[in-house]
């Protein structure tokens, strides 16, 4: 092969098969404690992508690096091409990539509407003084966000009832369901979701599932999943990424993810109860 062809740029169908994220050798130590040691993995554009395993297997940890919260003392992260490993925190954002937390993190005195306001402001381009003052650029601007936050995101979600309604006067259902609006109002490619479904009931972790699948599918964001009920991973990902004391111990398909023995040993120590926990 000659020089000029092994040094030719990729044509636009490899790039579009190239991954968007991606995660390679990951090392992040909190004193002497390893939380990741060598992670690697990628994720494919439009693919639904978990990441399960014990607590204290370092899932969020993943998170808190690729949102730069978390700086690893080795590795790196690519997004669509690009080197972010080191870029500043606040940058992130503006790449197209957005997360929810674990812990509910709102505004808890604010409006619903206002809280997901919240999520487009890294897009917003109007100055100090004209924002200060409310006039003219940023009046409009503003506008336009919110009619398009009330028209696709709340209908989306379904929370058209409680737009107005003050966020800590909400039940934790719904005010899950507002943080996920507060991420989709950041125009992401990518979504990093810590654990959407944690303390809710049945018909609200379906609910919430059957969200995530639409923003998936119908908008074609990315997502990446942290998440405990099995039933809802083995359901509706494209792949998983298993951890175990900061190592991944396993990658693949569900149903391949769901049979690997060391997944059901980290998981319970034994194949019925595995299988059990792994909704199977």
């Amino acid at each position: 092969m000659s020089t000029l062809a092994a040094s030719a740029p990729a044509s636009e169908p490899d790039r579009e098969q190239q991954p968007q994220l991606i995660v390679e050798d990951l090392h992040l130590r909190f004193g002497g404690l390893n939380a990741l040691s060598g992670v690697s993995f990628s994720v494919k554009k439009g693919d639904i992508h978990a990441i399960i395993g014990p607590n204290g297997a370092g899932k969020t940890c993943i998170l808190n690096c690729i949102c730069r919260f978390y700086h690893p003392y080795r590795g790196r992260i690519i997004f669509e091409g690009r080197d972010i490993s080191r870029i500043p925190t606040h940058k992130v954002a503006e790449l197209g990539i957005a997360r929810s937390f674990q812990n509910i993190e709102l505004f808890k005195g604010m409006t619903v509407i206002d809280n997901i306001k919240l999520g487009h402001h890294v897009h917003m381009k109007s100055g100090f003084i004209s924002g200060g003052i409310y006039l003219g650029k940023a009046k409009r601007e503003e506008m336009r966000v919110r009619k398009e936050i009330e028209e696709k995101i709340i209908d989306l979600l379904e929370i058209e009832a409680i737009r107005k309604k003050v966020v800590g006067t909400l039940p934790y259902g719904l005010q899950k369901r507002v943080e996920l609006a507060r991420a989709l109002a950041m125009q992401p490619k990518i979504l990093l979701l810590d654990e959407p479904m944690a303390g809710m009931n049945l018909e609200e972790t379906e609910d919430m599932a059957r969200f995530i699948l639409d923003v998936n599918e119908e908008w074609g964001v990315t997502v990446v999943l942290i998440e405990h009920d099995m039933g809802v991973v083995m359901d509706i990902s494209d792949r998983v990424v298993v951890l175990d004391f900061g190592t991944k111990i396993a990658e693949g398909t569900p149903e391949e993810v769901s049979n690997n023995p060391h997944v059901i040993e980290a998981y319970l120590g034994s194949e019925s109860a595995a299988h059990s926990k792994l909704g199977l």
